[in-house]
C-alpha cells in the first residue's frame, strides 16, 4: 500500500493542465523541435525540486550506471527525463494529427500468424519502456479487439491529454483495481479471441517473484504468465523504442507458452518465465539506458 501511495503522488505532482496545453500550442505552430527545446528547463526543475520522482529513476540508474557520484546520476536523471518527455511531445503530436511518426515494426507477421492459428486470444506483455501507447499500433489491422489492463489515470490532465482508450475505438480498458472482476473480464476476452495487453514490469500491489535484473534482486508482477496458463494462451512480449526524431521501433521480442510442468512447483515455474522477460528487459536497457520509464523502486520489497 505504500509503494501505491507513492505512485499516486508522483503521478499527481508529474503534469497539469497548463503545461500539456503549453506543450499543445507550441508543437502545433512552432514544431515539435521548439517544443522539445523548453522540456530542458522543465525536466531540470523535476531533478531538482521533485525528490520522489527522482528518487523513483535513481533506482533504475543506480543499477543501470553503478559507481556514478552524486552529480552525475541526476545528470542521468535528467536526460531520462527529458527522453519521456519527447516521447510524451510525440505520442500527443501523433493523436492530434500534427505530426506523422515513422513507426517500424519488427516480428507483426509472426503475430498475426500466430493470432490466424488461435480461435481464442492471447496476452501481450509489455513494460513502461519507450513509447509503450505507440506499441498497440502494431495491433490496429489484426481484427482482434484489444483490452489494455491500467489502472483509473490519477492526474486528470494526463487522463485529458493521453488517455489512449479515447483515440481509437478498437482498444478497451480493463480496470485491475477490483481483482476478481479484472481476471474474470480477461479470461473472458481471451476466450472471445481479443488481445489483452498488460504491464509485466511495475507490481503496485499485486504480488510479485523476486528475480535478477540489472546486478540486483527484483520483484516482477507474475500475473500476465499466471493468466496465461490458466487460460492455455501464448504471451507475446512487445516493446517499442525511439530511434530518432518522429522514428520509432516497435518490436516482438519474445512468444513464451506458460505450461505447469510440476503441479508442485508452479510458482518456481512462473518464476523461470518472469526470469526471462527479466532478461528481455535488460537488454533493453543496454541498448536505450534512457527508454526505462518505470520510476519505481521495483527491487524494494
Amino acid at each position: 500500500m505504500a509503494e501505491n501511495k507513492e505512485q499516486r503522488i508522483v503521478g499527481k505532482r508529474r503534469g497539469n493542465v497548463f503545461g500539456f496545453w503549453f506543450f499543445r500550442i507550441i508543437a502545433r505552430f512552432l514544431g515539435l523541435r521548439v517544443a522539445y527545446s523548453f522540456l530542458y528547463l522543465i525536466c531540470l526543475h523535476y531533478v531538482l525540486f521533485d525528490r520522489q520522482a527522482t528518487n523513483g529513476a535513481l533506482a533504475y540508474i543506480k543499477r543501470r550506471f553503478p559507481g556514478k557520484n552524486f552529480f552525475v546520476a541526476r545528470l542521468h536523471v535528467f536526460r531520462l527525463f527529458v527522453s519521456q518527455g519527447k516521447q510524451l511531445i510525440d505520442r500527443y503530436a501523433a493523436i492530434s494529427g500534427n505530426a506523422v511518426l515513422d513507426v517500424k515494426r519488427l516480428g507483426k507477421e509472426q503475430l498475426a500468424e500466430l493470432l490466424r492459428q488461435r480461435k481464442e486470444g492471447l496476452i501481450l506483455l509489455t513494460a513502461h519502456v519507450g513509447n509503450w501507447q505507440i506499441a498497440l499500433t502494431v495491433l490496429k489491422d489484426l481484427n482482434r479487439k484489444v483490452h489494455v489492463v491500467m489502472r483509473p489515470e490519477d492526474n486528470p490532465a494526463v487522463e485529458g491529454s493521453l488517455n489512449i482508450s479515447r483515440q481509437d475505438d478498437f482498444i478497451r480498458v480493463i480496470s485491475p483495481e477490483k481483482a476478481l472482476d479484472s481476471v474474470i473480464q480477461i479470461m473472458h476476452a481471451i476466450k472471445e479471441g481479443d488481445i489483452v495487453a498488460v504491464m509485466g514490469d511495475r507490481k503496485y500491489s499485486a504480488d510479485a517473484l523476486a528475480v535478477d535484473f540489472l546486478g540486483d534482486k527484483a520483484f516482477f508482477p507474475y500475473g500476465g504468465f499466471l493468466i496465461a496458463a490458466a487460460a492455455g494462451c501464448p504471451v507475446v512480449v512487445v516493446l517499442t523504442s525511439r530511434l530518432g526524431y518522429k522514428k520509432y521501433l516497435v518490436n516482438v521480442h519474445n512468444v513464451f507458452n506458460p505450461r505447469y510442468q510440476n503441479a508442485s512447483r508452479k510458482q518456481e515455474e512462473l518464476r523461470g518465465f518472469v526470469q526471462e522477460f527479466a532478461v528481455v528487459l535488460e537488454k533493453y536497457t543496454q541498448e536505450y539506458p534512457y527508454q526505462f520509464f518505470l520510476f519505481s523502486d521495483i527491487w524494494k520489497k
